[in-house]
């Protein structure tokens, strides 16, 4: 953007001397080739934290660590236990498995550098880590819907609840989520990186994201930043009404149920979902409302999603889940009894 504003400048107080105009694209062509192109981006990494790398390395190491371990044992649940293949538990083994790659695209590169190693990431790396974080990002959005929807149907219609959320279903919710995840990070991806990057590569970030590379480019970033900001916000507010509007009809619902305890059953079904949904958009909401909010406090935001959000979901699923927590118990003492016992794991 500044380059257009300075091939405004220099050609715009000589109207009078026609021999000296030039056609703006001739201009733009020249001055690009006195540039460098980026083939690497340094991240600048967390501000206003000079000094506690070490500290923070340690924090975010543990709590990646408990992201693994937590996503890949409902993981493990889900699969083993007959009782857990369910409409429900679908969906949640694949919010695990969005977790589990969410995370993974922007903690380890955080964490190489907290620990003291190169700060460097390669053009076609940055590339990368933009496409999975929003293909992931955009993906468990509406898969958050989508388990609403499970919710609505299974809440509102229960005995026509597996005639609805049948196979064919379920698995074309599921693929209709990734590939909405995918079509939205091709858009975006594209759009960034077909702009030039030339002289500067500084990201002001601790991982590429587009509001930190965009302003590096060389071009006119308009038509990404409104693209960007359009379809970011119009695809979360969506998913946020239709959320909305499918746990109002199961408040009805909940509040038409005659005995306490259909009620208190029927709630702590939906709870579960109703905690990671806040965990997921609390954060963004709260920097929406903030009038001018700091870029420490943007980055703190940043980490809450990326990191803290997937670490809390395997503990709000399991611990409220008596099923979840059941399997888990019944896989951990099998193993235990192959270890004591020495009997084959089959057994």
């Amino acid at each position: 953007m500044w380059i257009l504003r300075n091939l405004t400048e220099t050609h715009g107080g000589g109207e009078g001397k026609k021999k000296k105009k030039r056609h703006p694209r001739v201009d733009s062509s020249i001055k690009m080739r006195n540039y460098t192109t980026v083939t690497e981006f340094i991240l600048l990494g967390i501000p206003e934290t000079e000094g506690l790398e070490t500290v923070l390395f340690f924090l975010f190491l543990s709590l990646y660590l408990c992201t693994l371990l937590g996503n890949v044992l409902i993981l493990t649940a889900i699969i083993s236990s007959s009782r857990l293949h369910t409409p429900m538990y679908f969906f949640l083994g694949n919010l695990s498995m969005f977790d589990l790659g969410f995370s993974s695209t922007t903690v380890p590169k955080m964490l190489l550098y907290l620990s003291g190693q190169s700060q460097g990431i390669s053009f076609q790396g940055c590339v990368s880590q933009v496409f999975f974080y929003h293909f992931l990002g955009c993906t468990e959005r509406f898969l958050y819907t989508v388990m609403a929807y499970d919710r609505f149907v299974a809440i509102c219609y229960p005995l026509r609840y597996m005639v609805i959320m049948n196979r064919r279903v379920c698995s074309i919710l599921a693929t209709g989520t990734w590939t909405g995840g995918c079509v939205h990070a091709i858009i975006l991806t594209s759009l960034t990186f077909q702009l030039p990057y030339c002289d500067s590569n500084q990201v002001g970030y601790y991982f590429c994201d587009i509001p930190a590379v965009l302003p590096l480019a060389c071009g006119d970033i308009a038509l990404a930043q409104r693209v960007g900001f359009t379809n970011v916000g119009l695809l979360s507010l969506v998913c946020f009404f239709l959320i909305l509007v499918s746990y109002t009809r199961i408040g009805i619902s909940i509040s038409k149920i005659r005995s306490a305890e259909g009620r208190q059953r029927a709630f702590s079904t939906c709870s579960a979902h109703l905690t990671a949904i806040l965990c997921a958009y609390g954060p963004v909401i709260i920097i929406y409302l903030q009038p001018n909010p700091s870029a420490l406090l943007g980055t703190i935001i940043q980490i809450v999603n990326n990191l803290v959000t997937p670490t809390l979901n395997p503990l709000i699923y399991s611990l409220r889940n008596k099923d979840v927590k059941s399997a888990l118990w019944n896989i951990f003492h099998k193993r235990v009894k192959v270890l004591v016992n020495g009997e084959p794991s089959f057994s």
